[in-house]
């Protein structure tokens, strides 16, 4: 979460360090993460307003992320240096595959608490937009979508198949974001994309 063309750009970073994982079984680090990741650059202030909670269990919780180099310092934000800015260490976000804790006894019930503290906050984002969508334009109710299909495939075509989705949305990510940097601003909002792919027999 690599590109196929030859431009250099920032990749996703890849969590194999099981006590690194551990940092997203708390569901209020998971949210600091996401919204650094909208606001590019925030101070614990900024976010503890956005997540509703106390300024110093922000700033806990972001010195945790950051021990484990999930986000870094952003000297450049501050204009008077009486607090820290925050930024995401990789603009890509993070990822980790099962494989990579298979071995490790604890592995197993690490990932699967992440996994499940991921899944429920994409619910409560996709609950919200629901409980919300009759605020929004009639062309974003249009456009947003909610989909399911399922193909019957072999794992390793599971995997080609999560490859090309990969590599599709971070072509989208790319446009948007070098818009958004050109000043390309009107009508455009952060979009939610969550898919899922995995074994089932019916």
């Amino acid at each position: 979460m690599p590109d196929n063309d030859d431009t250099p750009r920032p990749e996703a970073q890849r969590i194999t360090d099981l006590d690194a994982l551990k940092v997203f079984t708390h569901p209020l680090r998971i949210q600091l993460y996401r919204a650094l990741f909208t606001a590019r650059a925030a101070t614990a202030s900024q976010l503890a307003d956005q997540v509703d909670e106390a300024v110093s269990l922000v700033s806990y919780h972001l010195r945790k992320l950051a021990a484990h180099g999930f986000i870094v310092e952003a000297p450049e934000k501050g204009s008077d240096g009486r607090e820290r800015w925050w930024k995401l260490s990789s603009e890509r976000g993070f990822s980790f595959r099962s494989a990579d804790f298979a071995d490790r006894p604890e592995g197993a019930a690490v990932l699967n608490e992440v996994t499940r503290q991921l899944l429920a906050t994409r619910a409560e984002r996709y609950e919200q937009y629901l409980n919300q969508q009759g605020a929004w334009p009639a062309q974003w109710s249009d456009a947003a979508f909610s989909s399911e299909y399922m193909p019957r495939l072999t794992a390793p075509e599971l995997r080609e198949m999560a490859e090309e989705i990969g590599d599709l949305i971070r072509r989208w990510a790319d446009r948007g974001t070098a818009a958004a940097d050109a000043g390309d601003t009107e009508g455009r909002e952060f979009v939610a994309v969550q898919m899922y792919g995995f074994p089932f027999r019916p």
